[in-house]
């Protein structure tokens, strides 16, 4: 079968590999759709994965081929997506059911081989049916819209939001997670929803998901005369915007920390004090909340998808057959052109 291999850092390939067999517990995934995460591009072209030679691609979902030892047969022709974080099932976050902490995890597409390929191993565990009328490119986007939908859960829990419509929100940061984080809060009926980027197309975006235009901030420096909010997304991972959220949050306030660390954080003395005075709340998030349970923040995120409150396909840019993918990492990497989510659609013939 075709896939694209990560051999060594920098070293990245479509190449014939064999074609893989599913074991007890496992079943073998035809792969419809697969996407580029922002984290691929570190992955593929600084840091290298945890094992190589190693097929990546983490955000897929496709159709049940075959079945193990152990699975029901009945999954053979549905269409499936897919949590890709593997866990252990015995630590102590995975008895509590947070799997997305589990401390001795695997994951598809950056420990065990993943999405870019013609067929990939997965868990039984690890399926999500989809509905009839969700498409690939929809599904796969399923990983993505649910870690955005985890770090709203992590300030907000998971009651309605008729209490806290008003509440005074930033999100900075407008790649994929920051859009879609935004798209959620506009679906969960926030009105207050200030969105900070620094491109023109993001600013258009953003009012397509209902943000008014005097919402939208075109950067932040500091000095700058910005709004007062409630709750700020930091969906970068930079000192900069991190001091950018902590400056514009009211007292009680609350900074939920998104965006992977390019480096450290080093925070100012002056900043230190007002966390301390003002009783600001700083969280992190991680991943998303998979638990086969209906209010897990996957389900959630299909239920939306399902009745179509919610277009994620809107933020599809670019589409590339498996054997053209490279192009889309080389786009992501160079930033050659503007972009937003960069997908491998295994069906798309034009």
């Amino acid at each position: 079968m075709k896939a694209l291999v990560l051999s060594k850092v920098g070293k990245i390939s479509i190449e014939e590999i064999e074609k893989p067999a599913p074991k007890k517990g496992q079943v073998l995934v035809k792969v419809g759709a697969c996407g580029i995460c922002g984290s691929d591009i570190p992955r593929v072209y600084q840091d290298g994965a945890h094992n190589m030679p190693l097929v990546i691609g983490h955000e897929f979902a496709g159709t049940v081929h075959q079945v193990g030892s152990g699975v029901n047969e009945g999954w053979i022709g549905k269409s499936v997506g897919v949590f890709p974080l593997i866990p252990c099932m015995n630590c102590s976050c995975c008895r509590d059911k947070k799997y997305e902490m589990c401390k001795n995890y695997s994951y598809l597409g950056s420990r065990v081989n993943g999405g870019f390929a013609e067929f990939v191993l997965v868990p039984e565990w690890n399926l999500i049916e989809l509905p009839e009328n969700v498409t690939m490119s929809q599904a796969a986007m399923l990983e993505p819209m649910a870690v955005a939908v985890h770090a709203v859960r992590q300030v907000f829990g998971k009651q309605g939001v008729g209490e806290i419509k008003n509440t005074r929100v930033a999100v900075m940061g407008l790649g994929t997670i920051g859009l879609l984080i935004t798209l959620f809060l506009k679906d969960m009926g926030f009105e207050n929803v200030y969105t900070i980027g620094n491109k023109n197309s993001q600013a258009k975006l953003v009012r397509t998901m209902g943000v008014a235009k005097e919402q939208y901030i075109d950067g932040c420096a500091p000095g700058d005369n910005l709004p007062e909010v409630d709750v700020f997304f930091e969906c970068i991972g930079k000192i900069d915007s991190l001091l950018c959220g902590l400056n514009m949050l009211a007292p009680s306030g609350r900074l939920c920390t998104v965006g992977n660390p390019y480096s450290d954080m080093n925070l100012p003395r002056n900043i230190y004090w007002k966390i301390l005075r003002n009783q600001l709340t700083l969280t992190g998030t991680w991943n998303s909340s998979f638990t086969h349970d209906v209010d897990d923040d996957w389900h959630y995120v299909l239920d939306r998808l399902q009745l179509g409150a919610i277009k994620p396909e809107n933020l599809i840019t670019h589409k590339y057959r498996l054997e053209e993918i490279l192009e889309g990492f080389e786009i992501m990497r160079d930033k050659k052109e503007e972009y937003v989510k960069v997908m491998g659609d295994m069906n798309y013939n034009t």
